[in-house]
């Protein structure tokens, strides 16, 4: 049963890093994930947004920070600028404001394209994690029954369905999401 174990953690960890992929992605609309990623030099330190300032949306399409310390303002609006967002933050010396314009009909194609990619990137790490786990139960000396390795490989290839159909369903939701306009 360790093998199964280890081998569902891995596809776990291959879905939780999609999604974590996927918080990135615009979709046209505002949401305070955009901003995951995003470290402000801190008093010498590098951290998260989120950690420094309160995020929120504001009207749908705006982000509004709000620094628990208003001296970081320049800092987290340099770090904005320096990030691979493409959106001006505007600072009006206690709150900065992200705009996040509507996504073309282009823009929304290539965010889907990124959305596809990261989902085969998470089904590859999925099947690595069923070929390691085929290969250890091959492996596994303690393992005599024929029959309990059998039913093992074949445990190992359900999780490998499950978790490839979870993928295709959160990379659809997302696509969805990012050609709603």
């Amino acid at each position: 049963m360790e093998h199964l174990d280890l081998c569902e953690t891995k596809m776990m960890e291959a879905v939780e890093r999609l999604n974590n992929n996927l918080n990135h992605v615009r979709t046209g609309r505002a949401n305070p994930n955009l901003l995951n990623g995003i470290e402000v030099d801190y008093y010498g330190s590098p951290t998260p947004i989120n950690q420094i300032a309160s995020v929120s949306v504001s009207e749908g399409t705006t982000l509004v920070i709000k620094p628990y310390d208003t001296s970081s303002l320049k800092d987290i609006e340099a770090a904005i600028n320096a990030s691979q967002l493409n959106l001006p933050p505007q600072n009006d010396g206690s709150v900065i404001r992200v705009s996040v314009p509507k996504l073309t009909e282009e823009t929304r194609k290539s965010y889907c394209k990124e959305v596809g990619k990261f989902a085969e990137e998470c089904k590859v790490s999925v099947r690595n994690a069923r070929r390691d786990a085929n290969d250890n139960i091959k492996k596994d000396k303690e393992i005599t029954d024929e029959d309990y390795q059998k039913q093992l490989l074949s445990d190992v290839d359900e999780l490998t369905k499950k978790y490839t159909k979870e993928i295709e369903e959160i990379a659809k939701a997302k696509e969805e999401e990012i050609m709603t306009i």
